[in-house]
């Protein structure tokens, strides 16, 4: 007797072959769209790209938030194993250098990198695992390299999105001009994180103002 064509016998290989290709295809336009046009691309453009249907997009991704958090899912996982790498450097200097090299390479490859970074995706296990690793390994990179008397006694964690704000603004001005200006910028504000300092800073915000200025920031990048 044949199943009806409602009977999950009916969902064979080969349907089940053809919604993971498209899963795929999705994921893969919406990783190049984000990186291009900003977090805010139309879905319908992002399914354009995919070559699927609107429907077919919103069955597999229901939100904007998850989908955004299928698309960034491996650079998460790469911005956390950038920090895991750096603390296996054997030179504490070295390794502190390269993760914010790396990182703010990231930033300067996707526009909606920087964006996702101060956004929390509850249900996406994964990707949030890898933002607390990358956060823990971020910190004792920290007290390893002022521990080694190579990193300034008053550099503190928010300050790494501070850089990160002023690489995006450099970023927006010099995409089209300059594209590699900011490398520049990352070579002084390492130099500043050297110690000895050559004098002390202000006080840092609070990480809950520095929260805030980053979420400000993206509103405003976004159109909002």
């Amino acid at each position: 007797m044949t199943p009806p064509a409602s009977s999950p016998a009916s969902d064979g290989p080969g349907l089940r072959v053809d919604a993971e290709r498209n899963r795929q295809r999705i994921v893969t336009a919406a990783r190049q769209a984000f990186a291009e046009l900003g977090l805010d691309v139309p879905m319908e453009e992002i399914a354009r790209r995919a070559g699927v249907g609107v429907g077919t997009l919103y069955r597999r991704y229901p939100t904007r938030a998850e989908l955004i958090a299928a698309a960034f899912e491996a650079k998460m996982t790469a911005y956390a194993d950038a920090a895991r790498q750096a603390l296996a450097d054997p030179d504490p200097w070295h390794g502190f250098c390269d993760f914010v090299e790396r990182i703010c390479a990231m930033q300067a490859g996707d526009r909606g990198f920087t964006t996702v970074l101060t956004m929390t995706f509850p249900t996406a296990k994964r990707f949030e695992a890898d933002r607390e690793r990358a956060y823990a390994d971020f910190i004792a990179l920290v007290d390893r390299a002022k521990a080694a008397g190579k990193l300034r006694a008053d550099f503190v964690a928010v300050d790494m999105p501070m850089f990160l704000m002023a690489n995006a603004g450099v970023l927006a001005a010099t995409a089209d001009a300059a594209p590699e200006t900011w490398r520049r910028l990352v070579g002084y504000l390492l130099q500043a994180c050297a110690a000895p300092a050559a004098q002390s800073l202000p006080d840092p915000p609070t990480s809950r103002q520095m929260y805030r200025a980053m979420m400000r920031t993206t509103h405003q990048q976004r159109g909002g």
